[in-house]
Formats: C-alpha cells, sequence, structure tokens
C-alpha cells in the first residue's frame, strides 16, 4: 500500500500488526518481517524476524516509511511467538525447599556484611526501604531508592 504512514493513525495501524510486512523507505531501503507495533508518536514500525535460535527487532523510523505492503498473516503458532517475543523468559521452577534455601543463604550473606536485613513471610527486607522476592537474585530486588538498589545488587551479585 502506497501512503502517507505517519498520518494513517493508530486504528489503520492495527490492521498491519501481527501480520508480515515489507516496509519501503524514501530511500529505497527494504524491511521485512513481522510488524510487532507502531509507535502512536513517532508512528515508528517495531519489526520482528525469527530465526531458528533467536529473534531480532528492528524499528523503522515512521517519517521514513513510503509504502507497507502485507505478505501474509500469523498463523496461530506464530501468533503466539509474536505475543512472547519481547517478555521475560519465565523463571524456573523451584521447589519450596530450594526456594527456603535461597532465602536463607541470600539474608545470611546480607547479613555477613552488615546489611539489616528481616524476614517477611516469604520475602526479605533490607533496611525497611528494599524488598527481595522470591527466587531471591539481584533481580528480584525492588526499592524506590536506587542507590541502595543498586548496592544490594551488586552484594548479591558477588555472593556467587
Amino acid at each position: 500500500m502506497d501512503c502517507d504512514w505517519p498520518l494513517l493513525g493508530p486504528l489503520r495501524w492495527l490492521h498491519y500488526v501481527n501480520k508480515q510486512v515489507k516496509v519501503r523507505t524514501g530511500k529505497g531501503d527494504e524491511h521485512s518481517g513481522w510488524l510487532l507495533s507502531v509507535d502512536p508518536v513517532s508512528a515508528s514500525a517495531v519489526l520482528l524476524t525469527f530465526s531458528e535460535t533467536a529473534a531480532s527487532v528492528r524499528v523503522v523510523m515512521g517519517h521514513a516509511v513510503k509504502e507497507v505492503e502485507v505478505l501474509r498473516e500469523a498463523d496461530e503458532v506464530t501468533a503466539e511467538r509474536l505475543r512472547a517475543a519481547l517478555l521475560p523468559p519465565s523463571p524456573p521452577s523451584l521447589d519450596p525447599e530450594e526456594l527456603r534455601r535461597r532465602r536463607g543463604g541470600v539474608r545470611r550473606w546480607l547479613q555477613e556484611n552488615r546489611v539489616p536485613v528481616e524476614e517477611q513471610g516469604e520475602q526479605l527486607t533490607v533496611a525497611g526501604v528494599l524488598t527481595i522476592t522470591a527466587p531471591y537474585t539481584a533481580e528480584d530486588c525492588s526499592s524506590s531508592n536506587q542507590i541502595i538498589l543498586d548496592r544490594i545488587q551488586r552484594l548479591i551479585r558477588t555472593q556467587n
């Protein structure tokens, strides 16, 4: 479809989402992939391509888009891959005993490093301003205080 892409608007862009498309730019470049999303402010197209082992994302700036051609619709398997493409991998399921052991190990490590930590049910609380939830890794820390968050995450990473 030869179009003025940025002027189409979100309702028209939705007709292209989850479809394999070929995007041509004003410079004559062509980019193919599955249209994952369109930024509503810049009209930039987010294209996803799959290989056997990975996926790659390309963003085509909205002002550069001159033509969008639909190549095919997504089947059920492809639609599911598109939905899951940018989600973080699900954490491995750990049994309650392993979680208890990890929680205790992190608590002891923090205490050995003179960090005030308390167990509150299934989570750890550090100095009343940071919480650590299962599976008790640096990525499972949350706090509104960025300095404390960074320091505790670095400390937990050194534990391993």
